[in-house]
């Protein structure tokens, strides 16, 4: 459930039109309901009642700072996989105890940072990368809590971009390898075992692979305890599907009754990272159509948002449903077109075959379900700048991010000395 819905004819975030933030703000922009994201953690909190859990919101699916805020009120965690995301979890208030450090390349300075902070965890994913914590962490004098994130060899049955689990992908260490690894990370100085941790990808819609990829944690963290290490913490990661087009995934309730069963008789404090579960449909992208070209074989909507903007499409031939600003009458006719946008890019296309009542240039357009993975996987191809992030709290609205403009950009390049003075030189002639 989203809180982007149609009053009188007019498609509102809350109790926010739309159109009025549009005329404000101008477009493309990102906008984001409040009152959704905070249900979304809410559901996905109370499926785990009865466990001891932190729900440490993944902040790759969403970084902007105050949705990070919003989570971290509620008393939500961060999953953060950058030292950048790191600062920007520690700048919007998640306190450093509630915030575990994953990803398969970390740099030193980053893990210095994470542990002058002070986070819960970080997560480890190779032997090279545990000797480069240890040696980090003695230098400072300090010892790091650690996870080894373990490699189940599970299909997720995902998208293949996003499928994390599998022995081929990059990530974590192989399940037959892990005992001897944390073997190994109890005798070094500067370590502390903490925990175990696990993540098998994103967007799964079935709860096979979970159950199979968390017995496969039970099992593993049962012989560590056999073998002497204090297990306390396990990192369930996230990765539960949300629905874009005709996706049925499991509920968070279904999902919680899993992990209950699973990993809940090992008495340990869970960690889970939803972010695309939380974030997803709290967010729409807002484009407005530009004009509409007859082609060959159907029309095309071109509009002023573009892949670059929004690389989902593009990226992974995602689905997100696309609806007019101004609500459609009953009985409207409708026809088949395809939405793109400007780049010069045969696959800047937000929908190829989409029916849609009739639509001309100035009118606005919402993709909905871009919460996650939206604004955070913009880039400023074409010389085409970072646009607008807005946060909507019933009948408020506030610009959370600003739009870039092509000065800002060009503002943070320089040319050499020996190009700047033959560049001034011409431009002198040329007067």
């Amino acid at each position: 459930m989203d809180h982007f819905q149609y009053r009188d004819g007019e498609l509102c975030a809350e109790a926010v039109p739309i159109r009025r933030i549009a005329d404000d703000v101008g477009t493309p922009f990102y906008c984001y309901s409040t009152v959704t994201l905070e249900r979304h953690y809410r559901v996905f909190t109370e499926a785990l009642t009865g466990l001891d859990a932190l729900v440490c919101f993944s902040v790759k699916a969403n970084s902007n700072l105050a949705v990070i805020a919003t989570l971290a009120n509620l008393g939500a965690g961060a999953d953060v996989v950058s030292g950048g995301e790191l600062k920007r979890a520690l700048v919007a208030g998640v306190p450093a105890d509630r915030i575990v450090f994953a990803g398969v390349g970390k740099t030193t300075d980053e893990m210095a940072a994470a542990l002058k902070a002070g986070i819960l965890q970080i997560n480890v994913e190779s032997a090279p990368e545990l000797e480069m914590l240890a040696q980090v962490a003695t230098s400072l004098g300090r010892e790091a809590p650690i996870g080894i994130r373990v490699n189940p060899d599970v299909d997720a049955h995902s998208h293949v971009k996003i499928t994390t689990g599998k022995r081929e992908n990059k990530f974590g260490v192989p399940l037959a390898d892990a005992r001897e690894l944390y073997r190994r990370a109890a005798k070094m100085k500067g370590i502390r075992v903490a925990g175990v941790a696990v993540h098998i990808g994103s967007q799964i819609l079935t709860l096979e692979p979970f159950r199979e990829a968390f017995r496969r944690t039970a099992e593993l963290t049962q012989a560590l305890r056999a073998d002497g290490h204090d297990i306390r913490w396990v990192d369930l990661g996230g990765g539960l599907g949300i629905p874009y087009e005709n996706e049925t995934p499991p509920t968070p309730a279904e999902y919680g009754a899993l992990v209950k069963s699973v990993i809940g008789p090992l008495g340990c404090r869970l960690i889970l990272d939803p972010g695309r579960l939380i974030a997803g449909n709290a967010g729409v992208l807002v484009s407005r159509v530009l004009l509409v070209k007859a082609g060959a074989t159907h029309d095309f909507v071109i509009v002023d948002a573009a892949m670059n903007d929004f690389i989902r499409p593009t990226l992974y031939n995602a689905h997100h449903a696309i609806v007019p600003v101004r609500e459609s009458a009953d009985g409207a006719v409708s026809k088949e077109v395809e939405v793109v946008g400007p780049v010069c890019e045969s696959g800047d296309t937000f929908g190829r075959t989409r029916r849609l009542p009739a639509i001309a240039g100035g009118d606005l357009i919402a993709l909905r379900t871009a919460g996650a993975y939206g604004a955070v996987m913009a880039s400023a191809y074409n010389t085409r700048p970072l646009i607008p992030e807005v946060l909507v709290r019933d009948d408020a609205y506030a610009v959370v991010r600003e739009r870039i403009s092509v000065d800002d950009m060009l503002a943070r390049e320089t040319l050499p000395k020996w190009l700047a003075t033959g560049t001034r030189a011409k431009r002198k002639a040329g007067r």
